[in-house]
């Protein structure tokens, strides 16, 4: 096992700030779609239930995987062969999420609710779609070999998401505030044009990420297409096309369950669905709730965004090292026992009432828990791809840990309603709803230790094969 400084030192290589500004670009669309739609709303005066159901356009990322293919194979005319297959993609989306900013500056919730709600349905698409190419792309900048690089590489991209998510909030935030406060009707409206130019430096900062040489993967991709082609047989363009077809769709995800076997691979998507249900409850109505406890917006950007971030990106830097020395299963435990249970911090400031210190506690304590959760969970799912398939098999699971997240929390409005109100009862069924998640992953502990040590022992076994011909 590396001492704590070596793997501190994997931190600081030249391709960690590339994961991480990728992070960076793929977690600040969330700030629209989440943060600043849901007080867009709820300052234009639309009820929880309304907001809470508004989320479901959180629902494209548990179905990316289904165009994921897609992207993996198709690329750009003219973009690809000078940005290359990748980055090609995330500028085009990129570019579509402006528009729909621009679009957003120009619209009133209150009087063309549905026209808001397919603007942010149209953000989510292109958001989830440019996080198939981002993960691929993040995947890709480490060796398949690179164990340790590869955990250092997930919580570099957990933390770039969290910047993107917390500070992009903050500016969210402090803009909007600041637009209210100099009289602006619609201050939202310019907020969104505000913010659209953080989505142009951000393509900016994507220029200064290398993207490796595609043949190796264009070529098993090719092999593959082959060899349906030939147990399809069949003839002219018509053959070719559906060759095509047949081995983008069901080539990906043929090798993830042969690679880890059928039980396995269906027990992991059981656990990978269920893990962060609770979370995402809570995570929903967190800024209605900050609202309606009496917290303003220069609050909620203070604690919950800024001191947030720098908890996140701490905790999240130590809760890679730590996953890294207890091993990825048991650290699944830890994390998901902490993450439920600093939902009851929560309830106990919605019984004690408005307290700011309480609040920043729950803050760090959640931000801390998260933290850990996500990058373990992200080095866990990083670890199964086959680099054949990158971006199709990140983003399936990916996928069904969103879709979790996100069917089930879009009625988490309902639910704060049907308890009228009551905040602390909602944070305590959120705690409760772990349970499933750490149930199936006690059941399939043994298989996933047994499984994590087979990925460790084919990447020693490609390190002696690479290897071996320098020594002969």
């Amino acid at each position: 096992m590396p001492s704590i400084r070596a793997s501190l030192a994997t931190y600081l290589e030249r391709r960690m700030g590339r994961i991480f500004l990728l992070g960076i670009i793929s977690g600040f669309p969330w700030v629209l779609i989440g943060s600043a739609l849901s007080l867009w709303l709820q300052e234009d005066g639309l009820s929880r239930t309304t907001i809470g159901w508004a989320g479901l356009i959180f629902g494209v990322y548990a179905f990316n995987f289904l165009w994921a293919p897609f992207i993996d194979r198709i690329r750009i005319p003219w973009l690809s062969a000078r940005l290359g297959h990748r980055r090609a993609w995330i500028v085009v989306l990129q570019a579509i999420i402006l528009l729909c900013l621009v679009a957003w500056s120009a619209v009133d919730p209150s009087a063309n609710l549905v026209g808001v709600i397919a603007i942010g349905l149209v953000i989510a698409i292109a958001s989830a779609t440019q996080d198939i190419t981002i993960d691929a792309l993040r995947i890709e900048q480490i060796g398949t070999a690179e164990g340790e690089s590869m955990a250092a590489g997930a919580a570099t991209a957990v933390v770039g998401w969290w910047t993107g998510y917390k500070l992009g909030g903050v500016v969210a935030l402090e803009t909007a505030a600041g637009f209210q406060a100099a009289g602006f009707e619609n201050y939202w409206q310019a907020t969104f044009l505000v913010l659209g130019i953080v989505v142009i430096l951000c393509n900016i900062g994507l220029m200064f990420v290398s993207e490796p040489p595609p043949e190796a993967r264009a070529a098993a991709q090719d092999a593959d297409e082959k060899l349906v082609a030939g147990r399809l047989a069949l003839p002219g363009q018509f053959g070719r096309a559906g060759s095509w077809m047949a081995s983008t769709v069901t080539g990906p995800l043929l090798s993830f369950f042969r690679r880890n076997g059928f039980a396995i691979a269906a027990a992991v998507l059981g656990f990978v669905f269920l893990f962060k249900i609770g979370e995402a409850f809570m995570g929903r109505m967190s800024l209605v709730f900050y609202k309606e406890i009496g917290f303003s917006k220069s609050d909620i950007a203070v604690y919950s965004k800024g001191l947030g971030w720098i908890t996140t990106v701490l905790f999240t830097v130590l809760g890679g090292l730590c996953a890294i020395r207890i091993g990825l299963v048991r650290a699944m435990f830890v994390a998901g026992i902490a993450m439920a249970l600093t939902n009851l911090m929560f309830a106990a400031l919605a019984w004690t009432g408005k307290s700011e210190l309480l609040f920043a506690a729950a803050v760090v304590m959640d931000d801390l828990t998260s933290a850990f959760a996500t990058v373990t969970f992200v080095a866990f799912i990083s670890m199964l791809v086959d680099r054949t398939y990158t971006a199709t098999q990140y983003a399936l699971l990916a996928s069904i840990g969103t879709a979790g997240r996100t069917l089930f929390a879009a009625s988490s409005g309902t639910l704060v309603d049907y308890l009228d109100g009551d905040w602390g009862t909602f944070f305590v069924i959120t705690t409760l709803m772990v349970i499933p998640s750490l149930l199936c992953l006690w059941l399939i502990r043994g298989k996933l230790r047994d499984m994590l040590t087979g990925a460790q022992v084919r990447m020693f076994r490609k390190d002696v094969e690479a290897a071996a011909p320098a020594s002969t």
